[in-house]
């Protein structure tokens, strides 16, 4: 049907035909959503171009660094003071014993004054962390080349069951801490080694002859001087049938860790 419109100057109302219809404009709301639409889609695009840059910068950013333990070498990692358990202790006379070791040789501790002291404390009839501080013993030791006649290394023994010379060689043998030629591994009665235990703050729990002994398990690094400096603490993992274990990464690691440590006291 035709549109009537009134003309200017208000004459007489003319007939005007389809064909010269002015085109209708698009409705308000029509153009809205298209310009709604199209902002949208704009800022999905810049919101994709932040997330693809944040992305990237965190993978290039470098891992935030533990909080170095206050005190330790300079010569040794944040990381492998952290491995290590490293921590100074208060500088004190290392408590004195006079033991037997695997040599049947009868040594007082003040007879190693002059060199750094590694000191552990060890089960000969263990099957768990001891087999594993022994192989960290002799990575350090090789570590320490030339450096390695100005320390020793050595081990009280925590098995009352199994307490003769004969038991601490025989470890000693099987686990190659025989080739560290300053190596020792004292022994002796079970009241003297009480007394040690005791001395450097020991727990020892024996669960019978043919049982590990549950003890703490703890390196000391004993100064030129006699005296305690450092504290490490040994560690393991299991399998899931139960054996103790490290990655042959981490053994090494520790016994570079343990060489820096003595080579720092014996400069």
């Amino acid at each position: 049907m035709p549109s009537i419109q009134a003309e200017e100057g208000g004459g007489a109302p003319g007939v005007v035909s389809p064909d010269e219809e002015t085109p209708a404009r698009p409705a308000p709301l029509a153009r809205r959503r298209r310009l709604l639409a199209s902002a949208l889609a704009a800022g999905i695009l810049v919101l994709a171009a932040v997330i693809v840059l944040v992305v990237a910068i965190r993978q290039h950013r470098p891992p935030p660094t533990a909080e170095r333990p206050s005190g330790v070498p300079s010569s040794v990692s944040t990381s492998l003071a952290d491995l290590m358990g490293l921590t100074p202790v208060p500088v004190r006379a290392a408590p004195g014993f006079t033991l037997t070791d695997q040599h049947s040789q009868r040594l007082a501790m003040s007879a190693l004054r002059g060199k750094v002291i590694v000191l552990e404390f060890m089960d000969p009839h263990c099957t768990d962390i001891c087999p594993l501080v022994s192989a960290e013993f002799v990575a350090a030791y090789r570590d320490l080349g030339p450096l390695a006649s100005k320390v020793v290394f050595a081990a009280v023994n925590v098995n009352p069951y199994h307490a003769t010379v004969r038991d601490v060689t025989l470890f000693s043998d099987e686990h190659q801490l025989a080739s560290i030629p300053d190596w020792h591994f004292f022994t002796g009665p079970v009241a003297s080694l009480q007394a040690v235990w005791h001395g450097y703050g020991i727990a020892v729990q024996p669960r019978g002859p043919n049982a590990d002994v549950v003890h703490t398990s703890s390196v000391y690094f004993i100064d030129l001087q006699g005296r305690e400096r450092y504290l490490a603490a040994p560690m393991a993992d299991y399998t899931a049938a139960g054996a103790a274990y490290l990655p042959p990464g981490q053994i090494a690691a520790w016994g570079r860790g343990i060489a820096l440590v003595a080579r720092s006291l014996a400069a």
